[in-house]
């Protein structure tokens, strides 16, 4: 049965889409700690019933994940002997886990629902007081809304993210592992700040935070600056976290190479819209 918006999110706690006090008070704090460390966490966003809901969707097509076992830079990129041995972009570790793209997700599913319900984009733009003209769903058909299932053992090394904004919710966690590490606003639009990046991979940096996120928490993190990865995980439950991502520029999708390392396969789009970013960042 199609469960609605208001079986899924606690929209006593989070009235996303009813101005008034409650909401101010959420949106102020939000944006104190995104200005602060550029992530903020809304613990108990969906209701119990919401997290069942989503668990079984994802349960259900999780055997449609792209699994992928590789070794990869914080950028995505190839290895490029050119460069010196210490710079970050030759600085390779295992990566395996698996990404179920966002077509797999339906319209009018849990997840779809959240996603599309009432005021819940305006929302996130509000915590993340972007104007509207700078603030759009990401447009790629496999990856504006996926969800990351990782096994033990699987982890996702430091990395980047492509799209400016991510917007996730922890749905089910390992028995152990999977923290959310991450280096707060490390790189610019204009400096890749590779230093201080360099820190981070040899382990020696004090820039680097480390959450726990339990299901049902909604986290909003400004991954295209920040240097983040989730720690390997232990025990037998699979740990599922959905993905919804916006970006700054209309219509902008994935890279024909990352696309093809996260999802195993490209559509038209991709290869239509490579090198139209905005940024001069390495992706």
């Amino acid at each position: 049965m199609r469960q609605a918006a208001t079986d899924l999110i606690d929209l006593e706690t989070y009235p996303i889409a009813a101005p008034g006090p409650l909401r101010d008070a959420i949106l102020a704090r939000v944006r104190d700690e995104l200005a602060l460390r550029g992530c903020a966490v809304l613990k108990g966003f969906l209701t119990p019933a919401g997290i069942a809901a989503a668990v079984a969707e994802a349960e259900g097509v999780a055997d449609r994940g792209h699994r992928s076992y590789s070794r990869t830079n914080a950028y995505f990129t190839a290895e490029d002997p050119g460069l010196p041995e210490t710079d970050p972009r030759r600085r390779f570790f295992d990566r395996s886990n698996a990404f179920i793209p966002a077509d797999n997700f339906a319209p009018g599913g849990p997840l779809r629902t959240v996603f599309d319900s009432d005021g819940f984009d305006t929302f996130i733009r509000d915590c993340l007081e972007e104007p509207e003209d700078r603030f759009f769903r990401y447009a790629d058909p496999l990856a504006d809304m996926i969800v990351n299932a990782a096994w033990e053992g699987n982890g996702f090394p430091w990395h980047f993210d492509t799209n400016n904004f991510t917007v996730t919710l922890a749905l089910q966690n390992a028995e152990g592992g999977g923290e959310f590490e991450y280096a707060p606003m490390i790189r610019d639009s204009d400096h890749e700040n590779f230093d201080e990046v360099a820190k981070v991979l040899d382990g020696t940096s004090d820039k680097v935070i480390s959450l726990t996120l339990e299901p049902g928490d909604l986290q909003l993190f400004k991954g295209r600056y920040s240097l983040h990865r989730v720690a390997p995980l232990r025990g037998p439950t699979p740990r599922y976290v959905a993905i919804f991502s916006y970006v700054q520029e209309q219509g902008m999708v994935g890279s024909v190479e990352r696309t093809r390392q996260l999802y195993g396969r490209t559509l038209p789009i991709h290869h239509e819209r490579a090198g139209q970013r905005a940024d001069a960042l390495i992706d």
